[in-house]
């Protein structure tokens, strides 16, 4: 429910508690994504202070991958039934707790367990976030230029996060760990002052239990199976055993939803054409640019022989573009539609990616490198924004933190996945011996980063079936109860939305 006191104004400009409101937001978007890169440069440093092993040092990035990624669906539901303000600022209070204390502990259990505790608050901030955005802000311009400045407050913090880590890391590793706990403060003191309370959902059917179970651990176990699996072997029993205790629990979950009153995803989202396109575009999207960003990390570094800070300004004119299109996005998006700014962004990832695919052990950085950044960059700053404003159109209030949780699990499980796949390409193809050549490496590297662009092509053909889809046919009922949800098959099937 919009509050009044953050509408825009009758001739559209933004009131400044309206501008506040959407910082308070953005800031969140911006810690979740921050912590997520910043870890990494970190690593070493954290395990030698703490004498953690290599498989130890992994949890600490995958158990905020685990908690994020698993509890989405959860959280985003949460929003819709107990209130986004309410869910969002307890959530972004646990993660400014959660920094604090992985920044004082002294033993590597603890440090992991508030990373995943920091991950599950993210979990809850994150789709509890979009959904103030998509019932804050009326369907249309407002919003797509409200969620192109949001999603580009992620993507500028995963840039910045290299860059910070860095420079950070330099000084203590605990810093790294601590830094996002007075901006989540700060962000949470404005957002009890500034954030519009909204309406809990009511009388439609009570908690479904059941559901939530069945989809948090079915999400939970997906996400540790994927990055345990590169570990312990994909071929293994565990990892076999692991996939089809997953495929069960989702079996369940499906049969549970279709008969909740009160479902924790409602199916019926999932039979429009651009609510699909946008859940397998994020899944694609961020899936590509986890695992080229992995790859081009351990090529800088390890091959090239820079050094943390040096990476992360190599990556820094892909931010850039990302940071200084937030306001601009909005209106590209208003005028030419998702549909087609996905496929150029698709399009531009995939150019970019091909080109990196020259690479050599003396690259010259703005003919070989340069381009594909700014490639990149530029296709990550018009697909980003353009997915969430698509998953979110049209979709009633009440549903609002659903879809928003729907996405941003395809965005985490999405990267968990493609990362490992990526991984495993690149273990498999990697030289054999205690001291292999660089040539030998960089070749081991090439298969990889051939899987990334294959990826980011899936992406591009899946968004080009949206072409045929006239622009003004909105998905006015991607998330609306409609006669099919209770209809039977051949009722459904016409009034199905089609595309």
């Amino acid at each position: 429910m919009t509050s009044p006191l953050t509408s825009p104004t009758s001739e559209g400009r933004w009131t400044p508690r309206l501008w506040g409101t959407l910082l308070v937001l953005c800031a969140a978007m911006f810690l979740d994504a921050l912590d997520v890169s910043m870890v990494g440069v970190a690593l070493p440093s954290i395990g030698a202070d703490l004498g953690l092993s290599t498989s130890a040092l992994q949890w600490i990035v995958s158990g905020y991958i685990l908690g994020y990624g698993g509890l989405l669906l959860l959280g985003g539901r949460a929003a819709d039934l107990l209130g986004r303000r309410q869910v969002f600022l307890v959530a972004l209070g646990v993660f400014a707790l959660a920094s604090l204390l992985g920044g004082l502990v002294d033993s590597g259990p603890l440090l992991i367990a508030s990373r995943f505790v920091k991950g599950l608050s993210a979990a809850f901030t994150a789709p509890a976030g979009l959904s103030i955005i998509t019932t804050t802000f009326p369907e249309g311009p407002l919003r797509n230029r409200a969620l192109a400045i949001y999603t580009t407050c992620g993507a500028t913090g995963y840039s910045m996060g290299l860059v910070f880590s860095g420079l950070l890391t330099e000084a203590s590793w605990r810093l790294t760990m601590l830094l996002p706990a007075p901006i989540a403060l700060i962000a949470l003191l404005v957002g009890l002052k500034l954030l519009p309370r909204t309406e809990r959902e009511r009388g439609k059917g009570g908690y479904d239990i059941p559901g939530a179970v069945l989809g948090t651990a079915s999400m939970l176990l997906l996400v540790f199976t994927v990055v345990e699996a590169p570990e312990v072997g994909w071929g293994s029993a565990r990892t076999i055993l692991s996939f089809a205790a997953v495929a069960v629990l989702l079996a369940a979950f499906v049969a549970v939803e279709r008969r909740s009153p009160s479902p924790l995803i409602r199916l019926g989202v999932l039979r429009s054409g651009p609510q699909v396109r946008a859940q397998l575009g994020a899944l694609t999207f961020v899936g590509s640019y986890i695992g080229f960003q992995f790859l081009v990390t351990l090529y800088m570094q390890q091959l090239l022989g820079w050094s943390a800070l040096h990476t992360a300004l190599a990556f820094l004119p892909a931010g850039a573009l990302v940071a200084l299109s937030a306001t601009k996005v909005g209106a590209v998006i208003d005028r030419f539609g998702t549909a087609r700014l996905m496929v150029l962004g698709f399009a531009l990832m995939v150019t970019g990616y091909v080109l990196f695919l020259r690479i050599d052990l003396d690259p010259v950085y703005a003919a070989v490198i340069l381009p594909t950044m700014l490639l990149v960059g530029s296709g990550f700053a018009l697909t980003f924004p353009s997915l969430n404003v698509q998953a979110t159109n049209g979709v009633d209030e009440h549903e609002q933190g659903m879809v928003s949780g729907l996405l941003n699990t395809s965005v985490q499980v999405g990267g968990a996945i493609f990362l490992a796949v990526v991984t495993a390409v690149v273990t498999a193809n990697s030289p054999e011996g205690g001291d292999p050549s660089p040539q030998a490496v960089l070749d081991s590297y090439r298969p990889g980063l051939l899987v990334v662009t294959l990826i980011a092509l899936a992406g591009l053909l899946i968004t080009l079936t949206g072409l045929k889809t006239r622009r003004e046919q909105p998905s006015v009922v991607v998330a609306k109860s409609t006669p099919q949800d209770k209809a039977t098959p051949k009722e459904a099937e016409r009034v199905a939305v089609r595309d």
